[in-house]
């Protein structure tokens, strides 16, 4: 047990550190450039366009934050907000390394897990776009431009990487997939602007609601 939350303890201190570290250097490129260049922004602008995404922004972080730490425990969620793209490379990285081994998001082994399966998706989705920028750069606007017979392909990699993703686990649990993908298909019939992150904490409700009344309802049975 001391162990454990001697990892835990060392898992919060690194992670804040980190987080901290990620943010002011985000900060430091646009503040170098203004330094550098002597040129500003409007602050009073900005502040008006700030307020009118700020509760939204703020809400979704929240929510995010609620929601993506019990699947991927503590070191995979400050790995996820340091390196980004959760929902699309994270996410499914994290769960799909845990499902591998049989392991859950809240042992000490799906922790341990969901942190290298995280880290190995960061650095090898850093050194893979490194070699495609370096690589691809001389043919990609070809390859993309409207003219090109590879167009279409390059306009469907994201659909097609979440139905190979999402095809795999409704296949396998079906049954409980159905409730939650009806309630997300009706919140964007009625809000299709709806962030992902604000979407996700919807669909995770009525995944535990659908599978908690079917577990009731086998249990009678």
């Amino acid at each position: 047990m001391k162990n454990k939350e001697s990892y835990i303890d060392s898992i919060h201190r690194w992670g804040s550190i980190w987080s901290v570290t990620a943010l002011c250097v985000m900060l430091a490129v646009p503040l170098g450039i203004s330094l550098y260049w002597n040129v500003w922004p409007n602050f009073t602008m900005l502040f008006k366009g700030l307020l009118s995404i700020l509760a939204l922004y703020w809400t979704t972080a929240i929510i995010e934050v609620i929601t993506y730490t019990p699947m991927l425990g503590a070191g995979g969620t400050y790995l996820s907000f340091v390196s980004g793209n959760i929902s699309n490379l994270k996410l499914p990285c994290g769960l799909a390394a845990m499902e591998a081994a049989g392991v859950r998001a809240n042992s000490e082994e799906g922790e341990v897990l969901s942190t290298i399966a995280i880290a190995s998706s960061a650095v090898t989705t850093t050194l893979v776009l490194a070699v495609g920028v370096l690589v691809f750069r001389p043919v990609l606007p070809v390859l993309t431009s409207p003219d090109s017979p590879f167009s279409t392909a390059f306009r469907q990699v994201l659909p097609a990487l979440f139905g190979a993703l999402g095809g795999s686990y409704l296949a396998k649990h079906w049954r409980i997939s159905v409730f939650p993908l009806i309630v997300g298909v009706v919140i964007l019939l009625f809000s299709g602007s709806m962030p992902v992150g604000t979407l996700l904490i919807f669909t995770v409700i009525a995944s535990l609601g659908g599978a908690h009344v079917m577990f009731k309802l086998r249990g009678e049975s």
